[in-house]
């Protein structure tokens, strides 16, 4: 892990400039957030590639559908909670039943926008995306990784759904080509395993550090895909941990900690904790104080682990 924090959506611009620069295909759509989606250099440096659809995210993801139908490599940006919610129907048609090459790129999901209340969370976005067939969905979780994952993105043909963090993390994630439906092993234990997907992974390393202090061995797992899921990685640390604490920014129905209890009670039935929120709005505050109200924090994840390991006595 590096020492300085950075802002992941530096990574996704950077990945887009290089990109477009390699392939005219590239093609950016957003909705009235250029600013927002720090997507000002990609205007200044390809301005007819840039299309500006206002506030309008249904027009935003059909536009992208008509690129890709055009030939183009459309990324269509957008706060994750309006692109996820009110174009949910697009989504559906357009990208996903249509299997339109585009790419969708969530800006500031989960709690970024904490402060404005329940209508700005995206809490439920995996969740929904995890439902269209034939959509993969990335949930990166550091500057570098987010950079790698819009580069595979923009090679992979088909549609995607990329959440674009806001929170500065330092990167923890190695110098590599991201690789869609793997894991990442980042700690190594044997007593519990503990999978958490984007900016909340570090909370997930704190926590197992904080375990490895009261003599308990924990694996972390970061899943930058939640769909498709690392199963080979899920299936041997239920085998060979016997628990598992899922550990998201968002809904816990139907994202990761839904996913893996999906996985885990046809291939090894065993205790699973989902840590995230659960099935109510998330109330107003700040990114990390919601988080940490929820117990997505080193101290709520290491009292999970904790007691599910009790259960397990």
């Amino acid at each position: 892990m590096t020492d300085a924090a950075r802002d992941p959506r530096d990574g996704f611009v950077a990945a887009l400039l290089e990109l477009a620069q390699a392939d005219p295909r590239i093609t950016v759509v957003v909705n009235d957030s250029v600013g927002s989606s720090k997507l000002g250099p990609f205007q200044d440096a390809y301005p007819d590639r840039l299309i500006n659809v206002g506030i309008a995210e249904q027009n935003l993801v059909g536009v992208g559908a008509g690129l890709a139908n055009g030939g183009r490599i459309p990324f269509v940006s957008g706060a994750g909670s309006f692109l996820s919610a009110r174009s949910m129907e697009q989504v559906k048609i357009d990208v996903g039943y249509a299997q339109n090459n585009i790419k969708l790129c969530a800006q500031s999901p989960g709690y970024a926008y904490g402060n404005l209340g329940a209508t700005h969370h995206s809490a439920e976005d995996l969740a929904w995306m995890r439902a269209i067939p034939g959509m993969t969905v990335l949930n990166p979780g550091d500057c570098r990784e987010t950079a790698a994952a819009v580069r595979w993105a923009a090679a992979y043909e088909g549609p995607v759904y990329i959440r674009i963090p806001r929170l500065k993390v330092a990167d923890f994630t190695p110098d590599a080509p991201f690789e869609a439906g793997k894991a990442l092993r980042l700690h190594d234990g044997g007593d519990v395993t503990i999978i958490s997907t984007g900016i909340v992974t570090p909370r997930a390393l704190a926590a197992a550090e904080n375990l490895t202090a009261d003599g308990i061995s924990a694996r972390v797992l970061h899943m930058p895909c939640v769909k498709p899921l690392d199963t080979e990685a899920i299936a041997t640390a239920a085998q060979e941990t016997g628990a598992i604490v899922t550990v998201e920014e968002g809904t816990t129905v139907g994202a990761l900690g839904g996913a893996v209890c999906e996985l885990v009670t046809e291939i090894s039935p065993i205790p699973v904790r989902r840590l995230g929120v659960p099935d109510e709005f998330p109330p107003t505050g700040s990114e990390t104080w919601i988080l940490d109200h929820y117990g997505v924090s080193a101290a709520g994840i290491s009292r999970a682990a904790r007691a599910l390991l009790e259960l397990t006595k």
